[in-house]
């Protein structure tokens, strides 16, 4: 059944609402997978704050000519049977997630991803991107070197304080 004129113009003002907001979005050539293993990354998805959307490639070329930062983007890459993963919160988010999950399911596939600048990035850039530790993680691994002085100090400290002690009971005893 064929989608009306209307609908049409719906997905593609939603798509196009989408590229605006979103930080980074992946497009997955998804050929062969079965509806089990299509639940089973939506699930991940969702837990990882990362929508899944499935469009018509013309329809996301329309979108990315009417969004001022993609109007000039070369949408070459966009060909196939392809759903679109994108996140509004996390840059490397929707990357990660596929990236994890085509391990598990051979089908799905990296095709391309573009930024909220306008730039599309081709299969191995996005397979870099997915290595990249997540937003979350590099605020961890910071924290940790900030405190890592403090833990230091502390620990020799009391490192020190144990031997006083230990010398003291020996002396005394």
């Amino acid at each position: 059944m064929a989608i009306s004129r209307d609908k049409k113009q719906a997905l593609v003002k939603e798509f196009t609402d989408v590229l605006n907001t979103s930080k980074m979005t992946v497009a997955v050539a998804y050929v062969g997978t079965s509806v089990a293993d299509m639940q089973k990354l939506r699930r991940a998805a969702r837990e990882a704050g990362v929508y899944i959307k499935v469009l018509k490639n013309r329809l996301v070329k329309t979108s990315m000519k009417q969004t001022k930062a993609f109007e000039s983007t070369d949408a070459s890459l966009l060909n196939g049977q392809l759903f679109y993963a994108y996140s509004t919160e996390d840059e490397v988010a929707p990357a990660q997630v596929i990236d994890k999950l085509s391990k598990e399911i051979p089908s799905l596939a990296l095709v391309a991803g573009f930024d909220n600048s306008g730039s599309i990035l081709d299969t191995a850039s996005v397979k870099a991107l997915a290595g990249l530790p997540s937003k979350q993680q590099l605020i961890a691994e910071v924290v940790a070197q900030l405190l890592s002085p403090v833990h230091d100090t502390t620990n020799a400290l009391s490192g020190n304080l144990h031997a006083l002690l230990d010398g003291v009971e020996a002396h005394v005893a």
